[in-house]
């Protein structure tokens, strides 16, 4: 009985996070086009991303607590941890939580006016969670391996 639930909070959690990793770096492709000099426009993006990083902080926890969870409860213990798609998928979540507080970073050296990649830049590195989450939906629903 609790597997349901327990899916289904994780999925909320994913859902959102993802959306927030999405939208950051996209956040961080008009501060780059934007001078740092600018000031309220470029005050406005920063807190606009800031505040979205500090709510996007919750969301990450969630996703690891209750997926974890969910191979805990699960059918007894060590059924899931023998299967090799989910090492595949928790390297792919480990990289795309790497990635999350490669953002955080970014963040700083925004907020420290020491960013000194193009707008170009971000844009690229605005697609990484959606090949993250491709890879992510295929190993957990076709299981390949």
């Amino acid at each position: 009985m609790a597997y349901p639930w327990l899916k289904a909070i994780h999925v909320f959690f994913v859902i959102s996070w993802f959306a927030g990793l999405f939208y950051l770096p996209r956040i961080y492709v008009n501060l780059a086009e934007v001078s740092d000099t600018a000031g309220a426009e470029y005050e406005r993006l920063l807190g606009m991303a800031r505040r979205l990083k500090r709510f996007m902080m919750p969301l990450m926890l969630g996703t690891w607590i209750f997926g974890l969870a969910i191979t805990f409860t699960l059918a007894g213990p060590g059924m899931w941890w023998s299967q090799p798609w989910l090492h595949a998928k928790l390297l792919l979540v480990l990289c795309l939580t790497a990635y999350d507080g490669y953002c955080s970073v970014l963040l700083r050296q925004f907020r420290e006016r020491q960013n000194r990649r193009s707008h170009v830049w971000f844009r690229w590195f605005n697609e990484v969670p959606v090949l993250f989450l491709l890879g992510i939906l295929i190993l957990v629903i076709v299981r390949p391996f």
